[in-house]
């Protein structure tokens, strides 16, 4: 594969990366927004500085919306976003300074299929230990999760047997990760920061102790809420929803109650983030015998409203 030019105008972030002193847990990154997207970048630099051993794998361009749609990758006719890549680059390229930045020049689907099929075997030499997908710009929350790309790559990611999870923040503009050294004080950036925190935070209880990390054909979707009032990842409660509200099904047993608030009005509450399990055929909520198995292994994490 022929190494990519990165334009000089932008600075590679990773350079200023400490090293990774404990790479136990093996992670392929990827969303809908973008591989040079902020929201995504800042994800990469905290995982690796708390230790997890990442790839990134991520669609060349903005494909927010797309779901589950998937395609053969074709070369490049435009540039990638924000020009992180030339016209005429490869299918599937990489950064010239980090080859664990990758893009894959199709669907957010495809992306995780790359990341998992092709690149966790040569960086990892073997399957990644959990798919982590966005943070997305902007929640995605309801029925909204259908037609999310980030969604659908978490959903792919739990169908080829990796522990997944869809992250979403509602504090968010599709902006390049150069914002983050440039602009590092503008809203953005700082959202990028938090919510960056709240994954790696997640992601370590989700992954600490014995056992399946999930129930089979599960995957969590996890929505935080505006940083407005939250400045801190520290502001942040987790709180374990449903998507749908339905008083006519009764759900695992938590914090004295058969029924989980919905994660639309969780969010909408205050400085929380919903967790949400999901079932990765239907992207829709899984019975109370799988949200208590994730329950139990998020325990010490979750809060009641």
């Amino acid at each position: 594969m022929k190494y990519l030019h990165a334009l000089h105008l932008f600075t590679v972030l990773v350079l200023c990366r400490p090293p990774v002193v404990n790479s136990q847990y093996k992670v392929i990154l990827t969303n809908d927004d973008g591989w040079a997207e902020a929201q995504i970048r800042a994800e990469y630099e905290a995982l690796n500085e708390a230790g997890f051993d990442v790839v990134l794998s991520a669609p060349a361009e903005n494909r927010s919306g797309t779901g589950s749609q998937s395609e053969d990758p074709t070369p490049r006719t435009e540039p990638c976003e924000f020009d992180s890549c030339p016209a005429g680059s490869p299918a599937v390229g990489f950064n010239e300074t980090d080859a664990r930045l990758n893009y894959v020049n199709a669907f957010p689907v495809d992306s995780v299929r790359f990341g998992i099929q092709t690149l966790a075997p040569k960086f990892f030499n073997g399957k990644p230990d959990i798919v982590i997908s966005g943070s997305n710009v902007g929640n995605n929350l309801n029925l909204g999760v259908l037609g999310s790309g980030t969604v659908g790559a978490a959903a792919e990611g739990s169908k080829e047997g990796i522990p997944s999870i869809a992250f979403s923040g509602a504090t968010a503009s599709h902006i390049s990760y150069t914002s983050l050294e440039s602009d590092p004080t503008s809203q953005d950036s700082i959202a990028a920061r938090i919510y960056g925190s709240l994954i790696v935070t997640f992601v370590s209880k989700l992954l600490d102790g014995p056992g399946d990390i999930l129930p089979s054909h599960t995957f969590l979707n996890v929505n935080f809420a505006p940083t407005d009032n939250c400045p801190t990842a520290e502001s942040f409660k987790f709180i374990f929803t449903r998507l749908i509200p339905n008083p006519f099904v009764k759900d695992v047993n938590n914090c004295g109650k058969d029924h989980l608030p919905d994660e639309t009005t969780t969010v909408a509450r205050g400085c929380f983030a919903s967790i949400t399990a999901l079932d990765d055929r239907l992207k829709l909520d899984v019975g109370k015998e799988k949200q208590a198995q994730v329950l139990v292994r998020l325990n010490g994490l979750v809060s009641c409203l």
